[in-house]
C-alpha cells in the first residue's frame, strides 16, 4: 500500500508563487543539499555500471540506496534527492516503459523511509538536521549534456511516470542538468499540467502544489586538458586563480542571463546550478544575482557541482565511467562553496563524485548569511 505524505512543509523564503518583495525578505538559511548517489554506490560495492548507472541498485541493493541517503542526512544534508536520475529510456532503454514507473516509486519510497529511520533514532548523529525535506528528481529526458537530443512532443511520455511516481513521497520538485532553456520550460509546464490535472480528480490539493527547482549545466568544455590549481583554503586566492568566462553559458550555448530570465517569467522558486566544474560556477552564480537584483526578484540561487576530470569529453557523459579529479577532496570543496555563498548561493551541494565527507565539510562550516 502507498505512503501517503503528508502535507509538506516549504523551506524558508520557497513558497511556490510568492509575492514577497526583497525588501522584506529575511536573512536566508544555508539549504545543504546531498551529494551524488553513483559514486557512493561503486565506492560501497554496490551494483553500478552504465548505462543504467544509479538506477541498477535500486532492484538490486535497495538497501545500499537508503543506507546513503541517511548517511547524507547524518552528515548534515537538509535536503535528500530521490535516486531517480537514471531511470530514463536513455539508460534503461525499452525496459524503462516496463518497468520505470515502479522503479522511480522504489526510489521515492527508500528517500522517504531514510527520513523517517533519521527522525526516529534516539541516538541520532549531532550533525544530523531536522526536518529533512526530499527533493523529487526530474531528470534530463534524453541524456545528460545532449540539448540536440531534446524531444518535446516525446517529452510528455517519459515524464507523466516520473511525476505521478515521485508525487506523494517529496516536499519539491528538482529538475535537474539542464543544458537548455526549452528542457527547462517543458518540465516546467509538465509539472504545472500534472499538479492541475490532479487537483482536478481529488477534493485534497493541499500537498500537490510545491517548490519548483530549476538546476542547469553549464558550459565547462573550455578546461578540457588544463585542470587549475584549486590547493588552497582562502577564498580571495581562488577567486583569483578560477576559470571565470566573461559570459557563462549553459552546454547549450544559451547565456546563463538568457536563463534567468526566462525562470523568472516562469516564477521558478530555485535556479541552480550543477553537473559542472566548480571552476564555472562563480561565474554564472554573480550573472544570475545581478539579473535577478536588477528585477527585484525573490527567486534563490543554488551550486552542487561534480568532479569529473577536465579533459574527458563533456558530450560523453554516458559512454564509460568518467575518472574523478584527485584535488576536489571535502576541504578544498568546501572552498569553493564558500566563494559560492559569498557569490549569491544559498542553497549548495554535490553531484558526481561529491560524497558525504564533502557534505559534512560544507554542513559544518556553511553559516546563515
Amino acid at each position: 500500500m502507498m505512503q501517503t505524505r503528508t502535507t509538506p512543509q516549504v523551506l524558508p523564503n520557497q513558497t511556490h508563487r510568492s509575492s514577497t518583495t526583497p525588501e522584506t525578505v529575511t536573512a536566508t538559511p544555508m539549504t545543504i543539499l546531498d551529494g551524488g548517489m553513483g559514486r557512493e554506490l561503486e565506492q560501497r560495492g554496490a551494483p553500478f555500471r552504465q548505462p543504467e548507472w544509479s538506477a541498477l541498485s535500486l532492484s538490486l541493493a535497495p538497501n545500499s540506496v537508503h543506507d546513503i541517503h541517511l548517511d547524507y542526512i547524518k552528515s548534515g544534508a537538509t535536503v535528500i534527492t530521490v535516486n531517480s536520475y537514471a531511470v530514463t529510456p536513455y539508460h534503461l532503454g525499452d525496459a524503462f516503459f516496463s518497468k520505470g514507473e515502479a522503479l522511480i516509486e522504489t526510489a521515492a519510497k527508500l528517500a522517504f523511509e531514510a527520513v523517517q529511520a533519521s527522525n526516529s533514532q534516539t541516538d541520532k548523529n549531532l550533525n544530523s538536521p531536522t526536518n529533512v525535506k526530499i527533493a523529487g528528481c526530474l531528470p534530463p529526458l534524453f541524456g545528460s549534456y545532449r540539448p540536440d537530443l531534446f524531444d518535446a512532443e516525446q517529452a510528455p511520455t517519459i515524464a507523466q511516470p516520473l511525476l505521478s511516481a515521485q508525487a506523494d513521497y517529496v516536499d519539491m520538485w528538482l529538475v535537474e542538468t539542464q543544458s537548455s532553456i526549452v528542457e527547462a520550460q517543458t518540465w516546467y509546464q509538465l509539472i504545472e499540467k500534472f499538479t492541475a490535472t490532479k487537483k482536478e480528480s481529488t477534493a485534497k490539493t493541499d500537498t500537490l502544489s510545491k517548490p519548483i527547482w530549476i538546476a542547469f549545466t553549464l558550459d565547462d568544455s573550455q578546461l578540457e586538458g588544463s585542470q587549475p590549481d584549486i590547493s588552497t583554503d582562502n577564498v580571495a586566492d581562488v577567486d583569483q586563480t578560477i576559470y571565470s568566462p566573461v559570459l557563462p553559458t549553459l552546454r547549450s550555448g544559451e547565456s546563463v542571463a538568457e536563463a534567468i530570465q526566462a525562470m523568472m517569467v516562469l516564477d521558478v522558486d530555485a535556479v541552480l546550478f550543477n553537473c559542472s566544474q566548480p571552476e564555472v560556477m562563480a561565474s554564472a552564480l554573480q550573472v544570475a544575482k545581478a539579473t535577478i537584483d536588477e528585477a527585484g526578484s525573490p527567486m534563490q540561487l543554488g551550486v552542487y557541482a561534480n568532479a569529473f576530470v577536465s579533459k574527458q569529453s563533456h558530450k560523453q557523459a554516458n559512454a564509460q565511467l568518467r575518472q574523478i579529479r584527485e584535488d576536489t577532496t571535502p576541504k578544498h570543496y568546501l572552498t569553493w562553496a564558500k566563494l559560492w555563498q559569498d557569490s549569491g548561493a544559498s542553497i549548495i551541494g554535490g553531484c558526481c563524485g561529491i560524497g558525504t565527507e564533502h557534505i559534512e565539510q560544507i554542513a559544518q562550516h556553511l553559516t546563515q548569511k
